[in-house]
């Protein structure tokens, strides 16, 4: 009797590990099935032997027990001492003083020496990019003809967007309940792509204060609409995994105007009712997308300063929407264990090229516990290999794909205090402390015919 539940359990476990080999194996992830497969053959030998050898009875029991204490250590809901949350700026900031607003200050401009006059201590380390070959530049170490220009053509069409971001409203005010609308408005988002949607009052931090971007430069961003929808919209995992090369950013621009897109519906279609609506678009913000898709409980803001959502991680690009028309806003969700987490792992500053990422605690910053990037030094990076890197992102281990196998071990990152730190390790040991870069989607071009179209 007894030999019969264990070697039930022991197809049990073999049909476990098997899935997870098979899950390993889909994603490309050669090491991860290596070691599942070592793993279960160390752990199922035991109970294959049990008809031939009875003697292993009590070997298979005590690595049931082993198996079935650390299942039940990993279901309990042990909370821990939680982080403390991370808060809210004081206020909004200005614009101008973003490495992606200083990036297009032309030299021997008026602006240009206005701004270093008020802010000398960036001169020189913006020096410093200005120096490099710049993004998507062919003389670049990722330069990728094909990719790049790909990439260029994303960007451009977003560009194109720019002109939907605002409009002029219906005149025929239309009433809607606000529940209806919410639930229309978040499924259609879904519909035309959007992995999840969430909408919050809009703050005051939420919003720049000055403009730093185009032709809006310098001026003072007003925005009196009450509500901001936030939605994700999914990088591809494959071509995130060739970071930093090319496919990096050639995804990355694809999801802007992905994202950008659905905005400029969604902005136009309650205009249509006859709401205010902007988009909040690439390039056309005037907002700061993370803190208001973290509000609208969407995820929460990791070390790496970017949103790390539950089911894809840091693997989103963010487009928002701000009105006045009537909705229900989302309880904002104090996700601690991402951010208990994030304090335990390292990845993300480990594997960065730049090391631009920090890898001591949070610290207060504006009224916000964070951790606060080297930006500077992460788009001097971009500017020498031409793409928007990417490692980070990819590396993060809340960004493996939405599967089975790691839905099972979000599971227990969620629940569980002990568990995250075992998950930290574990990932290390399945996935390196430095994950290679993978090869390139096998649709783009090669290395060698990348030279030769050169």
């Amino acid at each position: 009797m007894l030999q019969n539940i264990l070697i039930s359990f022991g197809i049990i476990l073999t049909v476990a590990f098997l899935a997870a080999i098979i899950i390993s194996i889909c994603e490309n992830e050669k090491r991860a099935a290596l070691i599942l497969l070592f793993t279960a053959i160390i752990l199922i030998t035991p109970f294959s032997l049990l008809l031939v050898f009875p003697f292993f009875t009590t070997v298979s029991l005590l690595l049931s027990g082993i198996i079935l204490s650390l299942l039940i250590l990993f279901i309990l809901p042990l909370k821990g001492k939680p982080p403390k949350p991370s808060g809210s700026p004081i206020s909004g900031i200005d614009e101008r003083i973003t490495i992606f607003s200083r990036r297009e200050l032309m030299q021997n401009t008026l602006i240009f020496s206005d701004y270093y006059k008020q802010h000398p201590e960036h001169k020189s380390p913006d020096n410093i990019f200005r120096k490099e070959p710049g993004l998507l530049s062919l003389q670049t170490r990722f330069a990728h003809t094909y990719g790049f220009a790909s990439a260029e053509a994303s960007f451009a069409t977003v560009s194109y967007l720019a002109a939907g971001v605002n409009g002029q409203k219906s005149t025929k005010k239309q009433n809607r309940d606000p529940e209806t609308l919410t639930k229309y408005i978040k499924s259609w988002a879904k519909k035309l792509g959007a992995l999840d949607a969430g909408i919050t009052e809009l703050q005051d931090y939420h919003l720049y204060t000055v403009a730093g971007r185009g032709d809006r430069y310098g001026k003072t961003i007003h925005n009196s609409h009450r509500f901001a929808i936030a939605f994700t919209v999914e990088m591809d995992y494959e071509m995130m995994s060739a970071a930093p090369a090319a496919p990096t950013v050639m995804e990355s621009a694809q999801k802007y105007l992905s994202s950008g897109a659905i905005a400029i519906q969604i902005a136009h279609f309650i205009r249509e009712l006859g709401y205010d609506a902007r988009a909040h678009i690439d390039a056309n913000y005037e907002l700061i997308c993370p803190l208001v898709a973290r509000d609208a409980g969407l995820g929460e803001i990791g070390r790496m300063g970017l949103l790390i959502t539950p089911k894809h991680g840091t693997r989103v690009r963010i487009a928002v929407v701000t009105t006045n028309i009537p909705l229900i806003k989302d309880q904002k969700k104090n996700d601690m264990s991402i951010l208990d987490f994030c304090n335990h792992c390292n990845k993300c500053a480990v594997v960065c090229p730049a090391q631009a990422i920090p890898k001591a605690e949070r610290r207060q910053i504006s009224g916000t516990l964070r951790w606060q990037i080297n930006s500077e030094a992460c788009y001097t990076y971009w500017c020498q290999s031409g793409t928007d890197c990417g490692k980070c992102v990819i590396s993060c281990p809340y960004s493996h794909p939405d599967n089975l196998l790691h839905r099972v071990i979000r599971t227990g990152v969620r629940r569980n205090f002990i568990f995250r730190q075992i998950a930290v390790k574990l990932d290390d040991l399945f996935y390196g402390e430095k994950p290679k870069s993978k090869n390139f989607p096998s649709w783009i071009l090669s290395e060698s015919e990348k030279r030769n179209f050169n």
